[in-house]
């Protein structure tokens, strides 16, 4: 390339990087990317030449890569770096539609939403929205392939800066949804709903415009926050029309405060800016006044009095410097009705906490519990001595749960109405989780002790297969990896001697296997023998005064056997169930299995890797390493398999891409996936019993193409109903779950001849 020789040596090798041969770019590549390297990190940097590479080769010319290089540093720097690779990846899916001609406009488009939208997960949703109206707008002649362009797609485009600046993004979802509907048959009107030409398009934009928008006051809210509580983090705001399992709350952690998009008047007459202001001065007392507390030594309805309590502690405190609060909190705080919840077979443990909280808020409530009325007096009394603590709190909460408890409690159907403080934050940050159960589901990203965050990763995103649009949804999985914490070797050793006839059977078989051919590798520093030929030649170069070649030994390995090995084990719950006719769990009998196949495959030799997964919705896939290729049998990895335990769900799809992402990297001219599981893959947040289905029958063929063979070994006698939609013939069958610790091995062996 010739214009690299006019830029600097630097500039000449990050050119070289940017493989696109545009003119265009040559005039602006200096500024774009010193604009690149102050915003974005090294990898960012790789990420921004590389999408811009990948923009290039759809032949659409030079206006989109230009967008690109000019938009991106900015939007990176605003959302983070992940988007970069996103944005080029999403406009090459484009590039494989009929839509191309919306490329320019949807470039032009990332600025602005950017700015208007404020945070990652949030610009996703936006680019889902998009590539939704996309798909279903695109026309077909003959219902198989799509082969006309959107019609209303290039004008939605044009027209998305002034839509964000009037309404929401679940409001412009909505925007976009009726018109989809309502003239998806009829081109010409569906551009002129989508150019806003049409009275019904204004009409629905007009009744989607409401609320507060948190874009256009974020600075005004930045400055509230620090002016008052001389409090300063990041505002990212989350949409509240995208929630797939419940009702999102705002909460604080390591990565700022996030609060909603939007937030409307209040049915009291407070408007969405005097809302948020109530939101932040709560946080912002907790931020200030709260600390951590052990939640294992709490009960669930002892752990929600904690929280209640607590607020109510907080805000007394942001009282006594701002007792203009008051107002705004009282007037935001539901008022319970003393005489309602009195059906039987109802919960009331929310209702009596909302009243607590209320009456402590307000003196003039005018309750007449005698309970609630002394556990009031027993908080002011506290806050009087000027000491109050979380701790402190907490006793009064517990003693309160004792004294009010109820048979109905534990009822299921429990009274919401009047109930729901909704200034208040999910109270995450209070507790402190030493072992992990149940109750850390009641967030999406639990919080991790120190040593956890220490073995694990950054989130993957993974695509996953939808069958009802036959596309992936991009990013769309979130995968977490760690690595497994270690329990004792010795149970392992247990185990391997309980089963030392079965062991001793193993081998012989494994002598069968073992490979005999030799070959000689050259040129090593530590080797079995010396190689003459190259000890000869460093000795003539020491001779002569040359630097000789330290290599002189060489060693030998065995030459018919190059294969490489992934294990994958579900560890959902269901693996915690005794099977019928056993009296182990089936998580103690994969133990045993594993253990027994971990065994054999090292006196083999072959490179062995074993990992588990669970998943927790489509946000929280767990991915954890419990044998690395280059680890032997040792007590380390022992200690792991020891520790198994199993919990959650079974999303099969992005397990399989991952464990199929590392052996891809394996240089063995066959690579062998064994996935262990006792059911289909399912997740609570996935109604469609297909779909994961579908998805990691997809991941199979994805591993296939890449050359890895995957084998299923499953613990589910219904399991032919499905297996084969995933696996085809590639499965086996284990009815009786007992014999798992001697079929998996054997397994291993009659796949691996």
């Amino acid at each position: 390339m010739t214009t690299t020789t006019e830029l600097s040596p630097e500039l000449a090798v990050l050119r070289a990087q940017l493989k696109c041969s545009f003119t265009q770019i040559d005039d602006v590549f200096e500024g774009c990317i010193a604009d690149a390297q102050q915003r974005l990190t090294q990898q960012g940097v790789k990420d921004y030449l590389k999408g811009a590479s990948l923009i290039c080769m759809i032949g659409r010319g030079v206006e989109p890569v230009l967008q690109f290089l000019e938009v991106i540093p900015e939007l990176a720097e605003r959302v983070g770096e992940d988007i970069i690779l996103l944005i080029s990846d999403s406009v090459w899916e484009v590039t494989r539609t009929p839509n191309g001609v919306s490329i320019p406009p949807f470039m032009a488009t990332l600025g602005e939403a950017g700015r208007r939208l404020g945070s990652l997960d949030i610009l996703k949703e936006y680019l889902a929205v998009l590539f939704d109206m996309m798909e279903r707008t695109t026309g077909s002649i003959h219902g198989h392939h799509t082969t006309m362009p959107s019609p209303g797609l290039p004008t939605l485009l044009q027209n998305i800066p002034y839509l964000l600046s009037q309404i929401s993004l679940d409001g412009l979802r909505n925007w976009i949804d009726y018109g989809i509907r309502n003239y998806n048959n009829h081109p010409e009107r569906q551009i002129d709903y989508f150019s806003l030409q049409s009275a019904d398009s204004k009409a629905m934009l007009s009744r989607e415009r409401h609320g507060t928008l948190f874009i256009d006051n974020e600075r005004n809210l930045n400055l509230y926050l620090q002016a008052l509580w001389e409090d300063k983090d990041y505002l990212v705001p989350y949409s509240t029309g995208y929630d797939e399992l419940r009702k999102p709350l705002p909460y604080y952690d390591k990565l700022g405060i996030r609060v909603p998009d939007v937030y409307d008047d209040s049915k009291n007459g407070i408007s969405g800016i005097d809302r948020y202001r109530a939101l932040l001065a709560h946080i912002a007392a907790h931020r200030r006044w709260s600390t951590k507390i052990i939640a294992d030594n709490y009960s669930p309805f002892q752990r929600i009095a904690v929280e209640c309590l607590e607020d109510s502690r907080i805000e007394y405190l942001a009282l006594l410097e701002y007792p203009g609060l008051r107002r705004l909190w009282l007037s935001l705080h539901p008022v319970p009705d003393e005489n309602e919840c009195n059906e039987k077979g109802v919960s009331c443990i929310r209702h009596r906490l909302a009243m607590i909280s209320y009456a402590i808020l307000n003196p003039d409530h005018g309750y007449q519990n005698e309970n609630l009325l002394e556990f009031v007096q027993r908080f002011h009394d506290l806050m009087l001595t000027g000491q109050s603590s979380t701790a402190e709190v907490a006793k009064i909460a517990v003693s309160y749960i004792a004294r009010t408890r109820r048979q109905e409690d534990q009822a299921a159907k429990i009274y919401f109405k009047n109930t729901e403080v909704d200034y208040r934050d999910d109270n995450r940050h209070l507790w402190v989780f030493i072992e992990e159960g149940d109750e850390e589901e009641q967030f999406d990203a639990p919080e991790r002790t120190e040593e956890e965050e220490v073995n694990s990763l950054p989130p993957r995103h993974y695509p996953e297969w939808d069958y009802h649009t036959k596309s992936y949804r991009p990013d769309w999985v979130s995968l977490y990896e760690g690595l497994h914490p270690s329990g004792n070797p010795a149970d392992i050793d247990k185990l391997l001697a309980k089963h030392s006839a079965l062991a001793k059977r193993l081998k012989q078989m494994l002598d069968l296997l073992k490979p005999q051919n030799f070959v000689r590798v050259r040129y090593q520093e530590e080797g079995s023998e010396l190689d003459l030929d190259v000890a000869i030649r460093s000795l003539i170069d020491f001779k002569s005064g040359a630097t000789p070649d330290p290599r002189i030994n060489m060693s030998h390995k065995h030459n018919s056997r190059d294969i490489s090995v992934t294990l994958l084990l579900d560890l959902s719950a269901s693996l915690n169930e005794i099977p019928d006719g056993c009296t182990q769990t089936i998580l103690e009998l994969s133990q045993e299995a594993v253990s027994l196949l971990a065994w054999a495959i090292d006196k083999l030799g072959d490179p062995l890797s074993i990992a588990g997964f669970f998943s927790n919705t489509r946000h929280d896939v767990r991915y954890l390493h419990l044998k690395g290729f280059s680890e032997t049998w040792n007590e380390d990895v022992k200690g792991r398999v020891a520790k198994m335990e199993a919990g959650f769900s079974t999303r099969m799809g992005a397990a399989i891409r991952h464990a199929g992402h590392y052996l891809g990297r394996q240089t063995a001219d066959k690579k062998l996936l064994l996935i262990l599981t006792d059911g289909e893959p399912a997740d609570i947040d996935v109604s469609d019993e297909k779909l994961l289905i579908k998805d990691a029958y997809k991941a199979v063929l994805e591993l296939d193409q890449d050359g890895i063979y995957t084998h299923c070994i499953s613990l589910d006698p219904k399991a032919d109903e499905y297996v084969s939609d995933i696996f085809g013939s590639n499965y086996t069958v284990i009815d009786n779950v007992q014999s798992l610790p001697e079929r998996l091995p054997q397994l291993f062996m009659s796949l691996t001849k």
